[in-house]
């Protein structure tokens, strides 16, 4: 599997849980995989793990995201991409600020601002 599509994977909210994620899995290798040494990358996977990672915004926002001020539309890409980025880590502030390339209290203090603080852990890598 490529980096890419096991990152969209981890970003992805899964609704159905496990199961949903062993039946992507599943469907993945039977539909698309013609070569068995070749690795699953992010054109292999369905549509529907593809699209979440790539909302900036809830759907009446991303449409009106260009007539904002850029400071405002920072902010929104901001606090999407860590939102996703702590999902894929389970909450998990250090494996978080790690990956992003982010001291942990930077990260801290940008969550804080941005109001996404709550239900976060500061487990060490």
């Amino acid at each position: 599997m490529t980096g890419e599509a096991m990152a969209a994977l981890q970003a992805y909210d899964w609704p159905g849980n496990v199961r949903q994620l062993r039946n992507v899995i599943e469907r993945t290798l039977i539909m698309g995989m013609s070569d068995d040494t070749a690795a699953i990358d992010l054109s292999a996977l369905p549509s529907e793990v593809l699209a979440e990672p790539a909302r900036l915004a809830p759907n009446e926002q991303a449409v009106s995201i260009m007539s904002t001020p850029l400071r405002e539309a920072r902010e929104a890409f901001e606090r999407e991409y860590l939102r996703v980025q702590i999902r894929r880590f389970s909450g998990n502030i250090s494996r978080t600020a790690a990956f992003i390339g982010m001291e942990r209290s930077a990260l801290h203090r940008k969550l804080k601002a941005l109001g996404l603080s709550d239900g976060t852990r500061d487990d060490e890598a």
